[in-house]
């Protein structure tokens, strides 16, 4: 089954994107079939929401765009945390992608151009909703659905600006739809086109405020949906956020971890079934006459929020990255991005034993090119390997090992991490960690951040950990790996932000370039 034609829509969308994707900033999204100018008191307009079914179609535009979005939300997430930091190489040189390799980014960067432009037109869409539906004119529509959701809404906006805040800092916090400009308006409408940064801190305190809103009505988690805003997703979120440092509150942290582990969510017994593929044969290796026909499983017990794809609606993203096992030959003909590093080859067997999770994470194929490898034995990032497979933004692994972190950083519990970061070695197939580790707050942290870097590697978690513990100058700056292209700049407390792109700055002359860019 080689499902030609979804990979070629796919590809179709993703040149499309990548070639016209308009950087104007327009702070609500374009007026559908679902909306309607509606005259307020001043006489300009501003968007409405016409009835039930409009409201069911903008909550499947925030789940579309938010799946189909792979290009800011994946794909270049997975450049800046993987290739900016330790975990890979940019894969295939361009201006685009060896300035996250090298630490040379610029303003003009396009990958960071259209990334703002998909985020804000996120916000945008969440914005309609929440503004708009409770003044929904149509009685069948319930008050627990408004707010159920409204709840969805917020928890999707939390997404959008949790990735933005820990990307480029100071972004523009916009809650509310904007009216259209006429004269009588203008002096009110005109700054919400063009809004000034607000600090982080107070991006925190929204997303804050919209996680604990989000999670009170919205829906719990169907196990057999984890495609889903559910409140166990907003649990993670809040999880996540109350590990950074503008709000870092670790007791909540292990709150909002143990709330996910009531909620039934465990470490999926088999690690490679979390991105594993069924073959045509099953009893023979992947090959070019045995293609993938699904995932290994969907839904899992460990995964939190994940988008889902099948053969009506398959992922691009698989064939930037490595061969598509549902298609062995697809678009095999050009380096690939996220090239697995030698360093983290390196720390995926330094251990005596075997670590399962390398042959889920790192293939070695025969290619056409020999940038960083030689051609008949080089790597390639595996954890996305069809276009069946899900993409799992959220899973509990990463917000039990967190839990670890709370216990070390914050309860000075060097026992209860060590148990946590064991549970994941464990099914790892590794040893416990030895005394000597587990004794030392100074090597448990080391630990840690290890067993973080294999166990989510290229899963878009590395740089992130990194920044959030004050470890980019530590380790970037003194990363021994023969591979990897000099260094332009070294790494310094201006690079824990990225620049913000400069043709949003352009045209919002209230915006200002981050330090050091």
């Amino acid at each position: 089954m080689k499902n030609k034609n979804l990979f070629l829509i796919g590809a179709a969308a993703l040149l499309t994107t990548m070639g016209a994707c308009s950087l104007d900033y327009e702070p609500k999204d374009r007026y559908t079939e679902i909306t309607e100018g509606t005259d307020d008191d001043t006489g300009g307009s501003s968007v409405a929401l016409k009835d039930k079914q409009a409201v069911l179609d903008q909550m499947q535009v925030i789940n579309y765009k938010w799946r189909d979005g792979q290009e800011a939300w994946y794909l270049d997430k997975l450049l800046l945390s993987e290739s900016h930091s330790d975990n890979a190489y940019a894969g295939s040189p361009s201006a685009e992608t060896t300035p996250f390799e090298v630490n040379s980014i610029e303003g003009s960067n396009s990958n960071l151009n259209r990334d703002w432009n998909i985020y804000m037109t996120n916000v945008a869409a969440a914005n309609i909703l929440i503004e708009s539906i409770d003044a929904v004119p149509d009685a069948s529509l319930t008050a627990s659905e408004r707010a159920m959701y409204k709840a969805q809404a917020k928890i999707f906006r939390a997404m959008v600006y949790f990735d933005m805040v820990r990307i480029w800092g100071n972004v523009p916090l916009i809650t509310t739809v904007a009216g259209e400009i006429t004269s009588e308006t203008i002096e009110e409408v005109y700054p919400a086109y063009f809004p000034p940064q607000t600090d982080e801190l107070t991006v925190y305190q929204q997303i804050e405020r919209d996680l604990l809103e989000g999670v009170a009505d919205a829906p719990a988690t169907v196990a057999s949906n984890k495609a889903a805003l559910s409140k166990d997703v907003g649990y993670a979120i809040l999880a996540k956020l109350y590990a950074e440092k503008p709000l870092r509150d670790y007791e909540k942290v292990i709150q909002y971890a143990d709330q996910l582990a009531a909620d039934g969510y465990a470490l999926e017994p088999n690690y490679g079934d979390l991105f594993g593929v069924v073959l045509e044969k099953p009893d023979e290796p992947a090959g070019p006459d045995n293609f993938a026909t699904a995932p290994t499983k969907r839904n899992s017990v460990e995964s939190i929020y994940e988008a889902q794809f099948d053969a009506t609606v398959g992922a691009w993203a698989p064939w930037m990255f490595g061969r598509t096992l549902d298609n062995w030959e697809f678009y095999f003909n050009f380096s690939k991005w996220i090239t697995p590093s030698r360093d983290i080859v390196k720390a995926f067997t330094s251990e005596s034993k075997t670590d399962l999770r390398y042959a889920e994470s790192v293939v070695w194929y025969s290619c056409g090119w020999n940038i960083y490898y030689p051609a008949n034995n080089y790597a390639f990032m595996y954890k996305d390997r069809s276009a069946y497979n899900s993409i799992i933004k959220y899973r509990y692994a990463d917000i039990l090992l967190l839990k670890a972190e709370a216990l070390l950083m914050g309860r000075g519990d060097l026992g209860g991490a060590a148990d946590i970061i064991n549970r994941t070695r464990d099914r790892a197939g590794l040893d416990p960690l030895p005394a000597s580790t587990t004794s030392s707050k100074e090597r448990l942290l080391e630990a840690y951040l290890k067993e973080r870097r294999l166990e989510l590697a290229f899963e878009g978690q590395r740089w992130f950990d990194l920044v959030r513990l004050d470890k980019v100058e530590e380790v970037m700056n003194n990363l021994k790996d023969e591979g990897r292209p000099p260094l332009i700049y070294p790494y310094d407390s201006n690079s824990y932000r990225l620049p913000i792109p400069q043709n949003v700055i352009d045209q919002n002359p209230n915006l200002v370039q981050n330090p050091g860019y």
